[in-house]
């Protein structure tokens, strides 16, 4: 009975899998360089990244959970302490003690927004991670590796042009978006930051720098997470084969010795 019951929840998912697939809208997959257990931050994107961010989104979304410290953190986008510092200094940040406002140290986190009403981006590429497949399983995060960086991107990338008014709030389509229609104006278009390090600054190679960088934010400590990761596998491998090894020379004896019994 359980059984068919278990298969019977299992075909249901199985079926309504395209129908869900479709109304979560379009997702690209991209090759980010964290992908894999053995991917990196790419040090140069999330500089980049957070170039993008300060310039572009920074009027209307925050990063609340996010330490200025953090920004020269090994793993990544290792700032200089000085520039960490000049960095945090041109935010204004509330002071209890002062009553007042100042200019924010390393140890601050980057201010909330709540004037715009948009969503702060300190979590969403985590939050957004679980979004493909069907139920919300993962499917395609844990087949392609596409998660909350590649939502990011696709939104950033997937408005078409057209616009329709609702009650008086103007709506732009994006084929990224669940619902087809959003808010948000397009953010990025071609050249909009000029990258000191001279590289491509289009609305492709933009939203992938903020995609990544976003990632970073919501998963400062993902690289140390591979690594305890990779060394706990490891372990257990040789853990497994030293307890195969070990049966092995503990039942020999009896092995040989019931053979010879029978012969």
């Amino acid at each position: 009975m359980l059984r068919k019951l278990a298969l019977s929840a299992m075909a249901a998912v199985l079926v309504g899998a395209p129908a869900l697939a479709s109304e979560g809208g379009h997702v690209e997959d991209v090759a980010f360089s964290f992908e894999g257990p053995f991917g990196t931050y790419d040090k140069a994107q999330l500089r980049r990244g957070l170039q993008v961010y300060t310039e572009v989104c920074a009027a209307c979304h925050g990063l609340k959970y996010v330490p200025f410290r953090t920004l020269g953190d090994p793993g990544g986008p290792e700032l200089p302490a000085d520039l960490v510092k000049a960095y945090a200094a041109t935010y204004e940040v509330y002071d209890p003690e002062l009553e007042d406002t100042r200019p924010a140290r390393p140890s601050d986190h980057f201010p909330a927004v709540t004037s715009a009403g948009a969503p702060d981006l300190s979590l969403m590429a985590k939050a957004r991670a679980g979004f493909h497949g069907p139920m919300g399983l993962g499917i395609n995060q844990i087949v392609k590796g596409m998660g909350g960086a590649e939502y990011i991107y696709s939104i950033l990338t997937g408005y078409t042009g057209e616009e329709k008014e609702e009650a008086g709030t103007t709506f732009y389509e994006n084929k990224a978006f669940p619902s087809g229609w959003i808010a948000m104006p397009p953010p990025l278009s071609d050249e909009l930051v000029e990258y000191a390090d001279g590289h491509k600054n289009d609305v492709h190679h933009m939203a992938q720098d903020v995609a990544a960088f976003l990632m970073w934010t919501a998963e400062p400590k993902m690289m140390a997470r591979k690594k305890a990761g990779f060394v706990g596998v490891l372990m257990l491998v040789l853990l497994t084969s030293f307890l195969y090894l070990t049966n092995k020379a503990l039942w020999a004896p009896i092995k040989r010795g019931a053979k010879a019994g029978s012969a």
